[in-house]
């Protein structure tokens, strides 16, 4: 392939993840890596590959993560991947081709979701602009999440990504207490103001996390996908509950305090 793409990848510790991300890039003639200083064996991992420029930033927001990696790639078309982003090869052998510069300045990949390496038949993991002209494209921060910013039009890969993360449990547990903060907190600034369908029942707070269980197992058919589909679905449900423990804390929170000593009234 003609050095037309970077790939660039963001990593926290991700040695369980990234030879196996590397192993699909072998048509990149550069990679950039932006690691948020990794305690694991991230570094090695990638410093180990001569195509790779290694840097090492604190992370501030994804947004500032993102765009500063961007700024180092050489070419001007970008292919932003997570750390456990696997390209499948139908891709890899569609980026020999894809048109650049000849309208899209962005283009969607779909996922397919993969649970200890088990590929799932269906997933609740949307399509992402990974593939982008950098001089066109900056990713902008939009509450917990960031978000491409795509001026011109987008068009859609053929080939798939594998959505394949193998780090522990317990890692994966952490990352959610930080995400059900951030998202709690987006849905505090927004009452009162213009939200989605999903996050006015989040408010409600009792009927995210039942939904989203039957959501999975029925609407998504997870459950006939085995202990892989009823593992996905347990977690999407462990992450609403989180976020609506979180509201009901807060709500609580706020609330008048009891009394401390029977017959005592309520300040």
């Amino acid at each position: 392939m003609p050095p037309r793409i970077t790939p660039l990848i963001l990593t926290a510790d991700e040695e369980p993840n990234l030879a196996r991300v590397l192993a699909r890039l072998e048509w990149a003639e550069r990679i950039v890596v932006v690691d948020s200083f990794s305690t694991d064996a991230t570094p090695a991992i990638a410093r180990a590959d001569r195509r790779v420029t290694f840097l090492q930033r604190t992370f501030d927001g994804h947004e500032h993560q993102w765009n500063y990696g961007i700024d180092q790639c050489p070419t001007d078309w970008v292919l932003a991947l997570d750390a456990d982003y696997v390209l499948s090869e139908e891709l890899v052998r569609e980026l020999t081709s894809v048109p650049l510069g000849s309208g899209p300045v962005a283009y969607y990949a779909r996922f397919r979701y993969c649970i200890h390496g088990r590929p799932l038949r269906r997933t609740l993991y949307p399509p992402r602009a990974v593939l982008f002209d950098r001089r066109e494209c900056r990713y902008r921060q939009e509450g917990h999440t960031q978000i491409l910013t795509i001026p011109g039009p987008s068009a859609f890969l053929e080939g798939t990504i594998a959505h394949d993360d193998r780090k522990p449990l317990g890692r994966w547990l952490r990352a959610q207490e930080r995400y059900t903060e951030l998202t709690v907190r987006d849905l505090l600034a927004r009452t009162g103001g213009p939200m989605k369908r999903e996050d006015r029942l989040r408010l409600k707070i009792w009927p995210v996390p039942p939904l989203v269980l039957a959501f999975c197992l029925f609407r998504q058919g997870l459950i006939w996908e085995g202990w892989p589909g009823w593992y996905l679905a347990f977690q999407r449900t462990l992450t609403e509950t989180m976020v609506a423990l979180r509201l009901m804390d807060h709500r609580l929170a706020a609330q008048p305090k009891a009394a401390e000593h029977p017959g005592e009234r309520p300040r």
